[in-house]
């Protein structure tokens, strides 16, 4: 027996089988394509905090899917253990955003569909995916809501709080409302008129309220 005869096997007709240039082909589309949608999840950010550790793992996932597809393509025996590996994965990291749960699929898709050799279709797709997003997810809106929060010494000053905010904003709806000995906390959901927030400071100026506070639904403190 020779040492050919020992390594006997299809390893090295596997590795002259598959195409260097297809996959460096794959893999600098992939790379393209991640920046991309790196660029826009960075653009169309609107949370609370960005964090560029989850733009770039866009960028990681889409480079990272586009391998494991060239791999699974080439063998089919190769893609039945692929999936049983992958099958024990289990991710526990929570997504905070629900825009984010879009751009994951977004990496995963455009991996797939490179990986699988189908390149017009992912960069075309990516591109209009991409113009849809900015335009979508940027798209500024005068009817947001907010939450008003009141806090009111007695019951005189919330008539006088409640009478203030009907004159001063398109629309309101009260939330919550909790009475204790120290005064009155009302929780309000507000639409503002001509996105002005002017009619807060009114408020705060009423006899009777203790604090006022002005947040939107992301979190972002307005006064």
């Amino acid at each position: 027996m020779t040492f050919n005869d020992i390594f006997k096997s299809n390893f090295v007709e596997k590795v002259s089988s598959f195409s260097p240039l297809d996959m460096v082909i794959a893999l600098a589309v992939s790379f393209a394509l991640g920046l991309f949608i790196f660029y826009v999840y960075k653009k169309t950010f609107n949370g609370v905090m960005y964090s560029a550790s989850f733009g770039v793992s866009l960028l990681a996932m889409t480079l990272i899917t586009t391998l494991i597809i060239l791999a699974v393509t080439s063998n089919v025996i190769l893609s039945l253990g692929m999936v049983g590996a992958l099958s024990i994965v289990r991710f526990r990291s929570a997504i905070k955003e629900p825009m984010d749960i879009a751009f994951l699929f977004w990496s995963i898709s455009a991996g797939i569909v490179t990986g699988a050799g189908l390149i017009p279709l992912g960069v075309f797709g990516s591109l209009f995916i991409g113009v849809v997003m900015v335009l979508f997810v940027n798209k500024k809106t005068t009817d947001n809501p907010y939450i008003l929060v009141v806090n009111c010494a007695d019951e005189k000053a919330e008539k006088q709080v409640n009478s203030a905010i009907s004159d001063s904003v398109k629309k309101h709806m009260v939330k919550s409302k909790a009475v204790t000995t120290s005064g009155i906390e009302l929780t309000l959901e507000v639409r503002l008129k001509d996105s002005t927030t002017e009619f807060v400071n009114k408020i705060s100026d009423i006899g009777g309220v203790t604090n006022t506070v002005l947040v939107s639904y992301n979190g972002e403190y307005m006064s």
